[in-house]
């Protein structure tokens, strides 16, 4: 069912953008940049700025030559730190979330999640909304217990019993785990499964389930 879904019928890969291991309790990141292209300056055009530069009564010619120079050095230059500057961005986001869902990444049980929006996000890093969803949208992260979504990293929560914020994502791990504990012949029905869930200090309504 897969043939033709990528260049000359084979699958596409997903190359994560960043890699979390964890060592016995600790957590380290990198952004995973091995695969792309190390920019710099050619010092070939470089070391040419300088020599024409270096002129005492350049000749109309030579002074075109400097500001062409001049002027794709500043543009190589803008590009360079825009990137570095790109990475960087990516880096203080997911460190903000590492820090928020660190008990996850520990674990890498989802039910470990916390809640956590965009905007949490922003909020701790100083960022924009806007610049955090462009971060977070369509990346990925490969950890030791497989690559996930960046995204999924992300959800609302509800309050339990106990009067804390529990992710709903560990809601719907609960229910993964009753459906698939049930009795395939005598499925359990959401009123069962709303009270099994209150049962755990989780006060879902049916609809809901």
């Amino acid at each position: 069912p897969g043939v033709g879904s990528g260049d000359n019928g084979q699958a596409q890969g997903v190359v994560p953008d960043f890699v979390v291991t964890r060592h016995d309790d600790d957590l380290q990141l990198y952004l995973n940049d091995s695969h792309l292209p190390q920019l710099r300056m050619n010092p070939y055009y470089q070391d040419l700025l300088q020599q024409y530069s270096s002129l005492g009564s350049p000749s109309p010619g030579d002074r075109k030559a400097v500001d062409f120079l001049r002027a794709n050095t500043d543009s190589a230059n803008m590009l360079i730190n825009a990137v570095r500057q790109r990475h960087a961005t990516m880096l203080q986001v997911m460190k903000a979330i590492l820090h928020h869902q660190r008990a996850f990444f520990l674990s890498g049980d989802p039910a470990d999640l916390r809640p956590l929006l965009q905007r949490d996000i922003a909020e701790r890093t100083g960022y924009d909304l806007s610049t955090i969803s462009r971060v977070v949208n369509s990346k990925y992260v490969q950890t030791d217990f497989g690559t996930i979504f960046l995204k999924d990293c992300f959800s609302h929560g509800i309050v339990n019993d106990e009067g804390e914020e529990v992710s709903t994502e560990s809601i719907r791990q609960i229910l993964r785990d009753t459906v698939d504990a049930e009795d395939k012949r005598h499925p359990l029905s959401d009123d069962a499964i709303a009270g099994i869930l209150a049962e755990k200090g989780y006060p879902v309504a049916r609809r809901t389930v």
